[in-house]
């Protein structure tokens, strides 16, 4: 009886010693390494996170500051029909320098990208009556403009050139002389129904049209801004340019005419779009460095 007792004292102080040890040492690595984790990473990503929250919350309170026709969003009107300015794409979606640039404007002040295409002076008009909030086409700042308009700082440089057909007679000193083709209330139209008459030059909805027309014989020339009109010239074999240009244009955003906020945010993210390299990596896609 004696042995006994003892076997199972044995027993007893076995059990005691072996639950001590399971009750210790697990926790204790457990919680080593959640103070491990506590100490190193959660800091890191706590302060990510409040940045990103910080930026969010900064770009929200800018866009709710400012009006826009639609809230959250910057409708763009626009013709879809200068290329590489805007162009519609095969997927029927929207592209060109100027559509990246208004999409990278609209993401700097917290608001969604809309894009609204008509003609060109339909475009113009829409800023004039709040149905868009800016008109990005290879707009020209001029006189009559800025009457209806407010303009954005200039974000591209351009010149006007004048295409015709291969072995033609036409030279920059007789246009006056010729017939003719822009696309309607552009600055070529202008500066041709300027320098030869209104007589001396026929509309078109678009430099395409402009162009067939030139093809089929229908005007001598076409006057549209270079890059449409290098475009246009290596998409269609028989076009080459003249030498020269007709004058030096500047692309600048139409905003309407009370809506100085939204001018002045535009401004602002030209200049903080142009500083970190977004701008400039738009131009090389679209133009070469």
């Amino acid at each position: 009886m004696k042995k006994l007792f003892i076997i199972a004292l044995s027993v007893v102080m076995l059990l005691a010693v072996f639950t001590a040890c399971s009750g210790s040492d697990a926790p204790a690595t457990a919680a080593t390494e959640a103070e491990t984790t506590a100490g190193t990473e959660a800091p890191a990503e706590t302060e990510a996170a409040e940045t990103e929250a910080a930026e969010t919350e900064a770009a929200e309170t800018e866009a709710a500051a400012l009006t826009t026709v639609e809230p959250g969003k910057l409708v763009m009107s626009t013709n879809a029909a200068f290329p590489p300015f805007e162009m519609v794409a095969d997927d029927g979606s929207f592209e060109g320098y100027d559509v990246e640039v208004a999409a990278a404007i609209a993401e700097k002040l917290g608001l969604e990208l809309q894009i609204d295409d008509m003609d060109f002076d339909a475009a113009l008009l829409a800023v004039q009556q709040g149905k868009s909030d800016i008109v990005m086409a290879g707009v020209s700042v001029t006189e009559d403009r800025l009457l209806v308009m407010n303009f954005s700082d200039y974000y591209f440089s351009s010149s006007q050139k004048v295409i015709v057909k291969e072995g033609s007679d036409v030279t920059m000193d007789n246009l006056g002389e010729k017939m003719g083709g822009a696309q309607r209330a552009t600055t070529g139209y202008i500066y041709v129904s300027d320098t030869y008459g209104e007589d001396h030059v026929t509309t078109y909805d678009n430099g395409a049209s402009a162009v067939q027309a030139l093809l089929n014989d229908q005007v001598d020339y076409v006057v549209i801004d270079a890059s449409p009109a290098q475009e246009f010239v290596d998409g269609n074999p028989g076009l080459v340019l003249l030498d020269g240009y007709l004058a030096e244009d500047n692309y600048a955003i139409g905003v309407g005419k009370e809506n100085t906020a939204l001018l002045d945010a535009i401004n602002q993210a030209l200049v903080d779009l142009n500083a970190d390299g977004t701008i400039p990596a738009i131009y090389d896609k679209y133009f070469g460095e």
